[in-house]
C-alpha cells in the first residue's frame, strides 16, 4: 500500500488505451462492503478466498492492467498464477518512503494504519515489507517505485513484449 500501482496503473491503461482495474474496488463493487467490512464480518482468510476468485476472473479480461491489494501476491499461488497469465512488475518502496507518503494520505480508508504514526508506522511497515518481500520479488519485472521516469520504463517493458 502506498508504493503507487494505483496511480501508475491508471497512467499506464490510459497510455495504452487499456481498461484499469483496482482489485480491492472490483471486491468491493462486487461485495456491496469495503475491504475492512469484509475483514470485520468475514474474517481475513475468507477475504483472501474472495480475493484469490477475483484474480482468476480478472486474468481473463483482455487489454487490462490490474492493480491487486498489497498482500494479493503473498497468497496461495496468486504471485505464480499472475507471473503465468499476464506481466507483473513490482513497484519496489523503501519503508521510510512509504512511510512518507502513507502519513502524507492520512484519513484515507487503510484501517491498518490509522492509528500509527512516526516511527510505529515506519516500525509496522518496514516488518509488513520484509514478510512480502519474497513474494513481491518473484514478480517478473522489479522497478524503483520512487523513479521519476517510472511511467516510462514500464511502457518500455510493455512495447517490448
Amino acid at each position: 500500500m502506498g508504493s503507487g500501482k494505483t496511480t501508475v496503473g491508471k497512467q499506464l491503461s490510459k497510455k495504452l488505451n487499456y481498461s484499469f482495474l483496482d482489485m480491492d474496488s472490483h471486491i468491493e463493487e462486487t461485495m456491496f462492503k469495503s475491504v475492512s467490512q469484509i475483514f470485520a464480518d468475514l474474517g481475513e482468510e475468507e477475504f483472501r478466498q474472495i480475493e484469490k476468485r477475483t484474480l482468476h476472473e480478472v486474468a481473463e479480461f483482455e487489454n487490462v492492467i490490474i492493480s491487486t491489494g498489497g498482500g494479493a501476491p503473498c497468497f496461495f499461488d496468486n504471485m505464480d498464477f499472475m507471473n503465468s497469465h499476464g506481466t507483473t512488475i513490482y513497484l519496489k518502496v523503501t519503508p521510510e518512503q512509504l512511510t512518507a507518503r502513507l502519513e502524507a494520505a492520512k484519513g484515507s480508508k487503510r484501517p491498518l494504519l490509522a492509528e500509527r504514526t512516526g516511527a510505529e508506522l515506519l516500525k509496522f511497515i518496514a516488518e509488513g515489507l520484509a514478510k512480502r518481500e519474497p513474494f513481491y520479488a518473484k514478480a517478473q519485472y522489479t522497478l524503483d517505485g520512487d523513479a521519476p521516469d517510472i511511467l516510462e520504463q514500464i511502457c518500455n517493458i510493455v512495447s517490448n513484449l
